[in-house]
């Protein structure tokens, strides 16, 4: 059969299925994500699929395609696991019982919100890693909020947007590097320029989360248990700062960019080393029923928490609900999510119907502000549709870079943009890698923490109100020097995709 492209009917009738079958998972079930979500992503793929093979696509080149655009999640589906692992290792070595002593020791109830945003985005920023950021500091965090009996939603919020504004601004992240090598800028030049829009969005989410802080309705009975909660965590484990250890050699391996799966599992291993060493009772007490004695308990306890997880007995419901948790079984369903959307989104690209989509928003581009508003559209937009943080920047990189060019505007401006409208709003799309990854690590759904991760939803609208009124957009030919913002000027656009 001759292929035929993608025509505009076909186009809408994959967009209306898309929309429907999305919006109808997350809308009819109380945790889409169990299933309902994974199904209607399939389902589009197949109905996907049928328009293809309509087209001339035959169904052993969309599997194909399948095939290689899920092998190319295989990277990030171990780092989930491993996520799993670390998290039930540090919890029996202490790690994690430690973090939240020092936490409800050290933090305010009243400043808590923007304390946690704050601490976030300081790490993210020295390891240039916002998964790992949730995975340590994050999850600290979190325990410490529910010892306050703060909300879970608002404080997941804020440990997203603080991990997000530090690795998006830090030199040693991997979309920090990508963005300004997709376009061509200079790493340090892009920074620079991405702060003029970063900066004050994060100082407007500080100033959210203080307000929410100081107006928010403290559990005085919960805040009575802090005193507590801390001796039960002491009484529970070996509270001590050597049981840092294993975090600090986890950053510390971040900082100097080393795999990010090795390192984790490396110190998982530490971790263990460190339980066995230093919570000799918690690992006799997690074992209590097993029957078993000597070193075979202690293998088996070690395996038991890195596989299924962790459970505590204390007595202390609170502490019980903050540390049963971890394990490599229960990130299984994030790599099921991101299979499933990694098939619809292998689908769509192969009936061509990310590139019609594309090339539509191309031709309605006529003024700078117009650009502007499409790059950080179409950014949110594969986003969306692919649920993978690098092609966000990567095909809007590659697909605006001409244009920005013919208009005369300097290559740190297409760079800002992407990640204004790509790197940051990743983590609001339930679908989206980087969104599973942060509601598995924090425990709280994506819709429910999205509206309060401030800084990821206020960067990409004050990127649009630059781009509207021509704030530092800088032109091709002086982006070196950062001259005042000038309007460029509005010659018509040349469409790069048809």
């Amino acid at each position: 059969m001759k292929l035929r492209k993608l025509s505009a009917l076909d186009a809408l009738l994959v967009g209306a299925v898309l929309l429907a079958l999305i919006a109808g998972s997350l809308s009819l079930f109380d945790d889409p994500m169990s299933g309902p979500l994974q199904l209607a992503l399939i389902m589009v793929g197949c109905f996907a699929a049928l328009i293809g093979m309509k087209n001339g696509v035959t169904w052993a080149e969309l599997e194909r395609e399948i095939v290689a655009t899920n092998a190319k999640t295989v990277g990030a589906i171990f780092i989930f696991l491993s996520i799993g692992v670390l998290i039930g290792a540090f919890i029996i070595a202490g790690t994690v019982p430690t973090l939240l002593y020092a936490g409800l020791s050290l933090l305010s109830p009243a400043f808590f919100y923007p304390l946690a945003c704050l601490i976030c985005a300081i790490v993210s920023l020295c390891i240039g890693s916002s998964w790992t950021t949730a995975a340590t500091i994050g999850v600290g965090l979190m325990g410490t909020a529910h010892g306050f009996g703060l909300s879970a939603e608002i404080t997941a919020g804020a440990v997203v947007a603080g991990a997000y504004f530090g690795d998006k601004m830090s030199p040693l992240s991997e979309t920090t590097n990508l963005a300004p090598a997709v376009v061509g800028s200079d790493l340090f030049a892009h920074i620079r320029h991405m702060s003029w829009v970063s900066v004050p969005s994060f100082l407007i989410a500080l100033v959210l989360f203080s307000i929410l802080a100081l107006t928010a309705d403290i559990q005085g009975e919960a805040v009575s248990n802090v005193g507590e909660l801390k001796a039960q965590l002491a009484g529970s484990f070996n509270i001590a700062w050597y049981n840092l250890i294993p975090l600090l050699a986890l950053l510390g391996l971040s900082v100097r960019k080393a795999p990010a799966f090795p390192a984790i599992m490396l110190c998982s291993i530490l971790a263990c080393v460190f339980a066995v060493l230093f919570q000799a009772p918690v690992i006799e007490r997690f074992m209590a029923d097993s029957g078993q004695t000597g070193a075979l308990m202690v293998v088996k306890a070690l395996w038991t928490v890195m596989a299924t997880g962790f459970v505590s007995s204390s007595g202390n419901e609170v502490v019980d609900s903050l540390l049963s948790r971890g394990g490599m079984a229960g990130m299984v369903f994030m790599a099921f999510l991101v299979f499933c959307s990694m098939m619809m989104t292998a689908v769509l690209e192969r009936i061509g119907f990310i590139r019609f989509l594309l090339a539509l928003i191309v031709r309605s581009v006529h003024s700078v502000g117009a650009l502007i508003g499409a790059t950080l559209a179409t950014s949110i937009g594969v986003n969306v549709l692919t649920g993978d943080q690098y092609l966000s920047l990567v095909l809007p990189g590659q697909m605006w870079k001409e244009e920005y060019r013919l208009r005369g505007l300097a290559a740190v401006n297409l760079s800002r943009t992407i990640e204004d409208g790509g790197t940051v709003t990743s983590a609001l799309i339930p679908w989206n890698a980087c969104a599973v990854y942060m509601a598995a690590t924090l425990g709280v759904a994506t819709l429910s923490y999205a509206p309060f991760a401030f800084f990821n939803w206020i960067n990409p609208i004050i990127a649009l109100i630059y781009g509207i009124f021509c704030i530092k957009i800088l032109p091709l030919v002086s982006h070196d020097s950062e001259p005042e913002p000038q309007l460029a000027s509005a010659k018509p656009l040349v469409a790069a995709a048809g």
